[in-house]
């Protein structure tokens, strides 16, 4: 089983980063509003940025540490991916 360390564009623009076990599911809670109380009146939330881990606790320290950057450097990370695909 994978987990996820993910960070979602909000309608306002701003990211929002968390983990889950499936992507699709994540954002679909996200919009219909089960998600976190963050994206609730942020809507509509699309993740746009992944990373894929053996375990919980590997996306978790992952996520508490890039909630520590500043959105420019957030926003460089899911620049490069852009450029992969």
């Amino acid at each position: 089983m994978s987990h996820y360390f993910y960070l979602a564009r909000c309608r306002d623009k701003s990211l929002y980063a968390g983990t889950c076990l499936n992507l699709k599911e994540r954002e679909a809670k996200h919009n219909d509003g089960t998600g976190a109380k963050y994206t609730r009146s942020r809507k509509p939330v699309k993740i746009i940025y992944s990373e894929r881990f053996r375990t919980l606790g590997k996306a978790r320290r992952r996520e508490a540490e890039v909630k520590k950057w500043a959105k420019i450097k957030k926003e460089m990370l899911v620049g490069k991916m852009k450029h992969h695909h």
